[in-house]
């Protein structure tokens, strides 16, 4: 029983953070996939779309010189 109680608090505090990151995968899929000059660039804009995150925390640490 207590399980249950910890797991719906934690999908509960998880929503923002899930729409943030969803509207970014959308966002990042469309500037991709419209900027794609073939199929393959475009297969590989959704995969940058997925892992997009990633992306934006590296560059972020490389301008801070972390």
């Amino acid at each position: 029983m207590d399980r249950t109680i910890i797991t719906r608090e934690r999908v509960r505090y998880a929503g923002p953070g899930g729409a943030v990151y969803g509207l970014g995968l959308i966002g990042a899929a469309i500037y991709y996939i419209s900027t794609a000059t073939s199929f393959w660039i475009g297969a590989l804009g959704i995969l940058k779309a997925i892992v997009w995150p990633a992306f934006l925390v590296y560059e972020a640490l490389a301008r801070f010189g972390a």
